[in-house]
C-alpha cells in the first residue's frame, strides 16, 4: 500500500505532477467537487495543529469527500496505552486514507507499515513533514516560475525544523541550487543533514549566523520560528527565541521579486510590517498547502484503487 511519509517517497516526476493537478484543481476546482464522494480522510493529530490538520480537512471536504478526526491524544486510546499500530489497523476499517501527526519521529512510518489504506504523514516529532513541503514547492513554482537556479535563505531553527529539512531534500534534487544557512549555533544544521543531503549530493551550502549578510543574493529567504516545544530547557528557548525578527529596515537589500516564506505559525521572526510587502508569500502558502493536499489524496486513493 502506497504511504507518503518522507517527501523523498515522491520523485521529482511525481511531484510535478501534483502540481500540474494543483494547478488544475486551482483553474476549474468544479471539476474536482465530487471525485472523493463517499470516501473518508481519517485525520489523527496527536500533535497540535490549526493549518495541517483543517488542510487536510477542507481539501477532503473540496474533493466532495467526508472527514473523521482525533484531534488530540487525550481524546484517543493512545491515553489507554494503545500502541500507533494498532490504532492504524483499527482506523483502517473505517476510512479510506489517514493523514497523522505525530510528536514521535518514526511514528507515521511505524502506521504506514500497519495500516492496510495509505498514510501521509502530517508530521513527525523533528523528523518530516512532506505536506508542508508540497505547499513550499507550489508556492516556489508559482512565484518564481521554476524549481532549479535558486538560492534559499533559510533562517531560524534549522536543528529541530522539519520543514527546512524535508524542503533542503526535495530542492536538492533540482538542478542549480544553493543554500544559505542562518542560525544561532545552538540551532544549526545537523550535521547528517548536511552531509547526507548537500554534502553527498555536493549542493553548495553557507551557514552564517547573521541574517543581512546574504540578503543581496536569496532569492528565497524561509523564516522558521524557534520552537519552544522542542526544547527541554525552557532558559535556552528564551535566550534563542527572538534571534532574528525580519523587518523592512532588513529587507532594504534584497531582490524586487525575493520570496518570503514561513511555514507559520509566526510569532515574532516576520514583522507584520512585512504582511503588506508584495512579496511576502506565507499565507499563500497556506491556500497552496490546501490544493497540493488534494492532489496528493486524489494520488493516492487512485494508486488504491478506491477511486
Amino acid at each position: 500500500m502506497r504511504s507518503v511519509i518522507d517527501i523523498v517517497d515522491l520523485s521529482v516526476e511525481e511531484l510535478r505532477e501534483l502540481m500540474q493537478t494543483a494547478c488544475d484543481i486551482i483553474e476549474h476546482p468544479e471539476r474536482y467537487r465530487e471525485v472523493c464522494r463517499h470516501k473518508k480522510l481519517a485525520t489523527l493529530f496527536f500533535e497540535p495543529s490549526t493549518r495541517t490538520r483543517l488542510s487536510f480537512e477542507a481539501a477532503m471536504y473540496e474533493l466532495g469527500g467526508n472527514v473523521i478526526s482525533v484531534s488530540s491524544a487525550g481524546a484517543s486510546s493512545a491515553a489507554k496505552g494503545e500502541s500507533v499500530a494498532d490504532t492504524a489497523k483499527t482506523v483502517s476499517c473505517y476510512a479510506d486514507i489517514i493523514a497523522m501527526r505525530h510528536p514521535k519521529e518514526g511514528a507515521a512510518l511505524v502506521a504506514s507499515r500497519a495500516a492496510t489504506i495509505p498514510v501521509i504523514n502530517a508530521g513527525d516529532g523533528g523528523h518530516n513533514h512532506p505536506t508542508q513541503t508540497l505547499a513550499d514547492l507550489l508556492t516556489i513554482y508559482r512565484e518564481k516560475g521554476r524549481m532549479d537556479h535558486l538560492t534559499i535563505g533559510l533562517c531560524g531553527d534549522l536543528k529541530f525544523g522539519r520543514t527546512v529539512h524535508s524542503l533542503i531534500n526535495a530542492m536538492s534534487r533540482y538542478e542549480d541550487i544553493r543554500f544559505v544557512l542562518i542560525s544561532p549555533e545552538e540551532l544549526k544544521l545537523p550535521s547528517y543533514v548536511k552531509k547526507d543531503l548537500l554534502g553527498r549530493r555536493r549542493i553548495p551550502y553557507w551557514q552564517t549566523t547573521a541574517l543581512e549578510e546574504f540578503m543581496p543574493e536569496l532569492d528565497i529567504l524561509y523564516m522558521t520560528r524557534v520552537q519552544r516545544e522542542r526544547f527541554f530547557n525552557e532558559e535556552d528557548y528564551l535566550r534563542l527565541k527572538d534571534s532574528y525578527i525580519l523587518t523592512p529596515q532588513k529587507l532594504k537589500t534584497a531582490k524586487e521579486d525575493l520570496a518570503i516564506m514561513h511555514p507559520l505559525p509566526r510569532v515574532n521572526e516576520i514583522s507584520i510590517a512585512i504582511d503588506d510587502d508584495p512579496r511576502a508569500c506565507y499565507f499563500k502558502q497556506v491556500a497552496n498547502g490546501k490544493y497540493m493536499r488534494m492532489a496528493l489524496i486524489l494520488k493516492l486513493l487512485k494508486e488504491a484503487g478506491t477511486l
